[in-house]
């Protein structure tokens, strides 16, 4: 089987996978913010419960986090699962890994703007929804750029994992075609797309990390 045969069989896997990463980073990176102010929170219940809850989901694989949130609907509620919930489960399970990550690196990209900065801010009369908007908010993200970074290059091969729930993406694609001409070159070409995307996902990234230099 050609090169191009095989792409054009698996052409329609990657589209999956392009949709789990970009919805994924939609909905984990806004819920990571929350996941760290809980984190940071004053209100000793709330922390807790988000340090048990990050705890979890950083220390379980992935892959059982997919499966539990798709069969949930049926073994605790009974609820009969339909084909169109494999989708759902897919971001939802991607979306809560993720943003227990990144939850954890904008909490600590947050502790590093100088307290100092914060005192300055309240002598002028900032709210604090001001100062964390207008004075932490921007410096953290210049500082949590690299780590981040690291954690989308993890998520364009993570993917990959939605084979869990029989959720056809790019690679899964690749084994059913490899399976039937009994032929590993699918699975080859599918590891050259993940590469040339990753390339692409960290040039962007490199991109943003210059445009933010001017905090330094």
């Amino acid at each position: 089987m050609g090169f191009m045969s095989i792409v054009q069989q698996i052409i329609g896997g990657f589209g999956t996978t392009l949709f789990i990463f970009f919805f994924t980073l939609l909905f984990s990176m806004p819920l990571g913010i929350l996941f760290a102010l809980a984190r940071m929170s004053k209100f000793k219940p709330l922390n807790l419960f988000m340090q048990v809850c990050i705890s979890i989901l950083r220390g379980t694989p992935l892959m059982l986090q997919l499966i539990v949130v798709f069969f949930m609907p049926y073994y605790v509620f009974g609820i009969k699962l339909s084909t169109g919930w494999r989708v759902y489960a897919a971001l939802i399970g991607f979306s809560i890994n993720y943003a227990a990550y990144f939850g954890e690196i904008f909490r600590a990209g947050i502790q590093a703007v100088p307290v100092g900065q914060h005192e300055a801010a309240e002598v002028l009369g900032f709210t604090k929804t001001q100062t964390f908007f207008k004075i932490v908010f921007p410096q953290m993200v210049k500082r949590v750029v690299p780590p981040v970074t690291n954690e989308v290059i993890t998520l364009v091969k993570d993917t990959s994992m939605a084979f869990a729930i029989a959720y056809a993406e790019m690679f899964t694609m690749a084994k059913q075609v490899a399976a039937q001409q009994s032929n590993i070159m699918p699975l080859f070409v599918a590891g050259l797309f993940y590469y040339i995307f990753n390339i692409i996902v960290a040039w962007v990234m490199g991109r943003i990390e210059k445009k933010l230099s001017y905090f330094e």
